[in-house]
């Protein structure tokens, strides 16, 4: 029995990923295009030098800090839609500190700078996911439609501040507002566009939600919710407040990705700051099935098509979108694979008794 569970453990985790290949290789033939040759210029195009391995490791950073947010508020049961609004308030956040604080050494990058820059990201990240679980916890506002109607919100401030009072003094244009001081970017990998410290608060992140969730009390709390918030609450947890908890959690992280992105990445605030960094991380943390030591892989993987996909259009004419394409139908298919091994082992259960 051991090792047919076994077995069917390999069998679940194997089939979506060769059903998604499978599926992108007969689009490919449909397109008059060699599978091969794609994959092979998507491989290349996301580890062919160090400055495509580094591209990576940006574009992971904040899927890795948004994930490891989202495992708070999906094992509390909540879809946190918001987390795309999350990251622009972070990103404001980081800006008002580049623009106002006196703190900083001229041409080099201040510790104490860049320290309250990234604090206020998650200041700013954690106040918009609170507010997003007061309107579902006070206010009976789907966790859903609070998350998306926010993220709106998010995007209109944005434009807002960067072409009204942010507004560079030779006009406002999509590039956004005036580059940071030195002071207030995060310090790079030489000539690289990855930032060492993003990584290491990354990697930070990810281990201390894992830790939360699996060996402290308030993990098991929402684990308690996550199944039942009822009977979580005739047992004496207090279910808003600790919901409420999750969402500002996840809304730090998101924030200090947003922080990361606009203070390391692009060193400025641009409209589209948050990069559908959000959106891509729901799609992770479904795939992890909401477990922690899944989700750097994962992010890995999306990070490593985002960064590669455009080479097919300038290699093979193919539109760039294919690697979306690709992530989405791995995404639906493992999905597939999970209710086809939710109700194989219902039936397992049922012929057992």
């Amino acid at each position: 029995m051991h090792k047919l569970a076994k077995a069917s453990d390999i069998v679940f985790f194997l089939l979506p990923v060769i059903m998604a290949l499978v599926f992108t290789t007969l689009i490919l033939i449909l397109s008059d295009a060699s599978p091969l040759a794609a994959y092979g210029h998507i491989l290349a195009g996301a580890f062919e030098n160090a400055n495509k391995w580094a591209d990576v490791a940006t574009a992971w950073v904040p899927l890795v800090l948004c994930s490891a947010g989202l495992l708070a508020t999906f094992t509390a049961g909540q879809w946190n839609i918001g987390v795309e609004g999350q990251i622009i308030l972070g990103a404001v956040g980081a800006t008002w500190v580049a623009r106002n604080a006196s703190l900083g050494s001229g041409g080099a990058p201040s510790a104490p700078l860049i320290a309250l820059l990234l604090l206020a990201g998650m200041v700013g990240g954690a106040l918009w996911g609170a507010l997003a679980g007061a309107l579902k916890t006070f206010g009976q506002v789907h966790e859903i439609f609070a998350g998306m109607g926010l993220n709106f919100v998010a995007a209109g401030l944005t434009n807002y501040l960067i072409f009204v009072p942010w507004r560079p003094p030779d006009g406002a244009t999509m590039s956004g507002t005036d580059p940071f001081p030195i002071a207030a970017t995060l310090p790079r990998l030489g000539t690289l566009r990855v930032t060492p410290l993003s990584v290491i608060l990354a990697v930070v992140a990810i281990a201390g939600v894992f830790v939360a969730l699996r060996g402290t009390l308030w993990g098991l709390k929402l684990k308690a919710i996550g199944k039942s918030a009822h009977a979580a609450f005739l047992m004496g947890v207090s279910t808003d407040r600790n919901i409420l908890l999750s969402f500002a959690v996840c809304g730090a992280l998101a924030g200090l990705a947003g922080a990361i992105q606009a203070s390391g990445v692009y060193r400025r605030l641009i409209p589209q700051i948050s990069g559908g960094y959000g959106n891509l991380a729901l799609l992770v943390v479904l795939l992890s099935r909401i477990q922690a030591p899944w989700v750097p892989l994962i992010a890995f993987f999306f990070a490593a098509v985002g960064v590669g996909s455009p080479r097919l259009e300038l290699r093979l004419g193919l539109d760039s979108s294919l690697g979306g394409v690709l992530e989405t139908v791995v995404v639906l298919f493992v999905l597939l694979s999970q209710g086809a091994r939710q109700r194989f082992e219902e039936t397992r259960t049922v012929r057992n008794e």
